[in-house]
């Protein structure tokens, strides 16, 4: 068992300095892809393709639906992920390492993130305002063709923010406790909850369980990113208010709908001293959000560059916090 124990912590850090060397090339085929697909396909077939047929559906039936969906996915990716390494580990304990190590990395986000929000600050520096909305509608979700500069700026700062915990820091911590397969498994409700939990009318009813098992699933890892954050404040000098940062968390991390979300961007608000979130378009219709933060300056390109270094030293900190846990649990 400790040397299981001790491959696991290996492949969890090789994982992790392999996302930092290759981010995500859209030439490798990437698991979340087919989480997306399966997604797709069962969505259609339990839904069905036609208006007719969704609207003959009645709102329990849609919910019913939305289960099946949660537990149909998560036991697929559950079980292919566990059908990959189990047997690798059977054949080579070096090799079931090699492909923990490989699946850890295809499942944080760290180098991703920063340079897809990169790509929107060179946009803002040497190209146009069309340029940059371009770049920054492939990290969020809302409606981007009449943002400003300064909305183009806060939304990649908020997407930077919001996903240091649903795109590094909780996919660490159940690669911790439960290697690829919990991985994997948080991975496969993640997703869903970004292509179906809306609260639209297709998917208010639908989508409803993905939501509710993404909140029980972030609820723990979006205070532990916060705080992380909160410490990285103290190792990333005078651009970063860790004082600031705690009392903006304490202040407005419940400061929107979902009970996780506001949480990291709360944090990176504070530490950055400026103000973030606010009304948002989406799909035509502008949401009333609140803001996060206290506007104490103008919002500028370079707090994209101060949000990654934000992300980075969080990340850092998880990994060192995670293999402290594992080492503890082979000693």
């Amino acid at each position: 068992m400790r040397m299981i124990l001790g491959f696991h912590l290996i492949a969890f850090v090789g994982g992790f300095l392999l996302d930092l060397l290759l981010g995500d090339p859209h030439w490798m085929p990437h698991p979340v892809r087919l989480i997306g697909k399966l997604i797709s396909f069962l969505e259609a077939r339990l839904l069905g393709a036609s208006d007719a047929h969704f609207v003959a559906l009645s709102s329990r039936q849609k919910r019913a639906r939305g289960v099946l969906l949660v537990i149909v996915v998560c036991a697929s990716v559950s079980a292919a992920a566990a059908a990959i390494l189990v047997p690798c580990y059977i054949i080579s304990p070096i090799l079931g390492c090699v492909v923990e190590a490989v699946m850890t990395y295809q499942m944080l986000a760290t180098k991703c993130l920063k340079d897809e929000s990169m790509k929107v600050y060179r946009a803002l520096e040497t190209g146009t305002l069309y340029d940059a909305r371009r770049a920054v509608s492939m990290i969020v979700g809302r409606d981007t063709d009449h943002l400003t500069d300064e909305e183009v700026t806060k939304a990649a700062v908020e997407t930077v923010a919001e996903n240091t915990s649903d795109g590094v820091i909780a996919p660490m911590l159940y690669f911790t406790l439960g290697g690829p397969v919990l991985g994997f498994f948080y991975k496969a409700v993640n997703t869903m909850d970004s292509m179906v939990g809306y609260k639209n009318e297709r998917y208010i009813d639908f989508g409803r369980c993905a939501a509710k098992t993404d909140d029980v699933l972030n609820f723990l890892p979006a205070r532990i990113s916060a705080f992380l954050m909160i410490a990285a404040c103290l190792l990333l000098g005078r651009d970063f208010n860790a004082k600031n940062a705690l009392r903006i968390y304490k202040r407005d991390r419940l400061k929107h709908e979902s009970p996780n979300s506001a949480h990291t961007e709360s944090v990176c608000a504070g530490a950055l001293g400026i103000r973030l979130a606010g009304p948002a378009s989406y799909g035509g219709i502008v949401e009333e959000k609140p803001f996060l933060g206290d506007d104490m300056r103008a919002v500028q390109h370079r707090d994209i560059i101060n949000a990654n270094r934000l992300l980075y030293a969080a990340s850092f900190l998880g990994v060192i916090w995670c293999t402290a846990a594992m080492f503890i649990a082979i000693k």
